[in-house]
């Protein structure tokens, strides 16, 4: 079987997984997912910054099919969404995430007013949150009756928040106002000063001193070590940046994203499935973590296509046969789509390991992710040539 052919079923099994697992998931918004032999979903008490990713696979399948169940069920969360923006302590760096899969998908696929409105309301959001003399979002809210908390998080930034600049670009394409996109490129330009090293591995966060905006140093929250490489974190910049370059033209920062790949080639495992941090010490155990595979695969496809689109035939040939390899082990080694009670894509994911200390949270090191999910389901629709997705402005 050649790989479209490939792609094409793998595509078809993960509409009839959605489609069965509606009725599963109802109203809820997936958090985390257990492992075997259960694969079904936790899910937050009431809010949390993965609360987007199922609804934007229900776009995603709308977008293919055309079919109002799947419409009809992302919509199903727009009081959710709304409760969000108007709920000030849940506003923070992830309002790309959250919005841009959801009221950005409505209004591209349906010219929904209310949706674009919903979008525009929340990049303002996210916007308001740039500290202009510091040239950096921070990441996270300060937590209530924590006040050594507040010096921790004011002058933090995460590599993550290079997936959230798409929904500033948008905003700036609807609106022109010149805010939206000075934000976003100032922010990619502060994450390639501080959170990229010299040799393409990446920090995840990197702290500024909130009294002054001095840099401080890098530093980790998910990853092994401050000095070691979180595989999700390299993923969010490998796509990050392919994104920024579909979105401006701007062909440095595929170049950029280029070169973070090719750190990852250097590191990889041969199965070509990411561990959840790319310099483990020895000893350590060496959980898988498909989230991280399935973004730096989709990333990879976008890449590939904006070298495609400049003529660079062989950057996009290197990066469209990396992106199938990534993909394919993903499918061959963790996709749960034949297995009728799995209420994810699949298998694998690793959240955030260092919590992982007792049977009850297993699924921080091995379980389902939703964003992997999400981002899988976005690959295999890329390896199919599909290249109109809700990051792009």
């Amino acid at each position: 079987m050649d790989n479209q052919t490939k792609f094409e079923k793998m595509q078809t099994n993960i509409l009839h997984s959605i489609e069965r697992n509606i009725p599963r998931v109802g109203t809820r918004n997936p958090e985390i997912g257990y492992g075997a032999p259960d694969f079904n979903w936790r899910y937050p008490n009431v809010y949390y910054w993965t609360d987007s990713f199922w609804t934007g696979q229900l776009w995603l399948a709308y977008s293919l099919t055309g079919e109002e169940k799947f419409k009809n069920s992302a919509r199903m969360r727009n009081e959710h969404f709304e409760r969000v923006l108007g709920t000030p302590t849940w506003i923070d760096h992830d309002m790309g995430f959250l919005f841009s899969l959801t009221a950005v998908a409505d209004y591209k696929l349906t010219g929904c007013k209310e949706a674009r409105q919903r979008g525009l309301r929340a990049a303002e959001a996210l916007r308001n949150r740039f500290n202009w003399n510091g040239e950096y979002l921070p990441a996270w809210n300060a937590e209530a009756g924590n006040p050594g908390h507040a010096e921790v998080v004011q002058g933090k930034i995460i590599i993550d928040c290079m997936q959230n600049l798409g929904l500033l670009l948008w905003a700036y394409q609807e609106t022109c106002v010149e805010s939206f996109k000075q934000v976003a490129m100032q922010q990619a330009e502060t994450s390639l000063k501080y959170l990229i090293r010299d040799d393409f591995s990446t920090y995840h966060s990197f702290d500024f001193d909130p009294r002054t905006n001095k840099p401080v140093g890098g530093k980790t929250m998910q990853g092994y070590a401050d000095e070691s490489c979180w595989s999700r974190g390299q993923a969010w910049a490998i796509h990050g940046y392919a994104q920024l370059a579909e979105t401006t033209g701007d062909l440095r920062y595929a170049d950029i994203s280029a070169k973070l790949m090719d750190w990852v080639v250097e590191h990889i495992t041969e199965d070509y499935v990411p561990v959840w941090d790319y310099l483990l010490p020895e000893g350590e155990t060496p959980f898988k973590d498909t989230s991280a595979g399935a973004v730096t695969a989709s990333g990879l496809f976008m890449l590939a296509d904006v070298y495609k689109k400049a003529d660079n035939g062989q950057q996009a040939e290197k990066y469209q046969a990396l992106a199938e390899k990534m993909l394919l082990a993903l499918h061959e080694n963790h996709d749960l789509t034949e297995y009728e009670h799995a209420q994810g894509l699949l298998s694998g994911g690793a959240s955030h390991v260092r919590r992982t200390n007792s049977p009850e949270t297993k699924f921080y090191s091995d379980g389902m992710l939703p964003y992997g999910d999400y981002y899988y389901f976005e690959a295999v629709m890329r390896a199919q040539g599909h290249t109109n997705f809700f990051w792009k402005k």
